[in-house]
């Protein structure tokens, strides 16, 4: 297995004293390159927060984290900046648009943030916004969408520099039950071209479109199973439904 990003005894505690708690307690986690993970579990439980570690958003009370075979919690906040920018996409539940930008704009932000021209990002932005579906809402600002296309924005601006890894926080939290359909349907389109993404999830719909479904309680693994990873079955039932 060609492993992309991984965890060795990981922990996470937060609080000081009596009040410590222990958010992610000594996980080890090992993705696959090309591989769509799932974590599920009840609120609380460190399904964030063991995202949020993988990513470099947040450091590790203990433990190891590493991407693309380069161990990421040691590095500095300046290189893990620039690690993240070149190499993790996220995707968050609350979108985190800006809102006076336009969704091009707000796609073509992170090529720009890590060096790109502005002619070179623009190109790649609507290119994204044409593989998600936006190809005629480029110059719209986020007011002027719905909840289902901000999301599209938001996972066109986490391809934005073509990333080894793309994190996931209940990507479809906010989404009715046709826009959830969409979202999938680009999850479903970078998995078979081979991205690599690991998404925090509810939703059993979401977690069955995954190849590997982890299961989390109060910070440890608890099962590990491996799916079929296809949406054929469920996004066929809504697409009748839909009908």
């Amino acid at each position: 297995m060609n492993v992309l990003s991984a965890a060795r005894g990981l922990v996470k505690e937060h609080g000081q004293g009596h009040s410590r708690v222990r958010a992610v307690d000594a996980v080890d986690l090992d993705v696959a390159a090309g591989q769509m993970l799932a974590v599920m579990g009840p609120s609380g439980c460190g399904k964030s927060t063991l995202l949020h570690l993988l990513g470099g958003l947040e450091r590790p009370t203990g433990g190891e984290v590493w991407l693309a075979g380069q161990r990421i919690d040691t590095l500095n906040e300046r290189a893990l900046a620039r690690l993240r920018r070149r190499s993790v996409g996220f995707v968050f539940q609350a979108f985190h648009l800006m809102e006076e930008l336009s969704a091009a704009e707000n796609v073509e932000l992170p090529a720009l943030l890590a060096g790109r021209s502005r002619r070179a990002a623009r190109r790649r932005a609507c290119l994204l916004l044409d593989r998600v579906g936006l190809a005629g809402r480029t110059r719209h600002l986020p007011s002027e969408l719905s909840g289902g296309q901000r999301q599209r924005v938001a996972i066109a601006r986490a391809l934005a520099n073509e990333p080894l890894l793309v994190l996931a926080d209940e990507p479809t939290g906010n989404l009715d039950t046709a826009a959830t359909l969409d979202v999938l349907r680009i999850f479903e389109d970078l998995r078979a071209a081979g991205q690599t993404l690991v998404i925090v999830t509810h939703d059993e719909r979401v977690a069955a479109t995954a190849d590997r479904l982890v299961s989390m309680r109060d910070g440890m693994f608890v099962d590990d199973i491996r799916l079929a990873g296809s949406t054929t079955g469920w996004l066929g039932g809504l697409i009748g439904l839909k009908g």
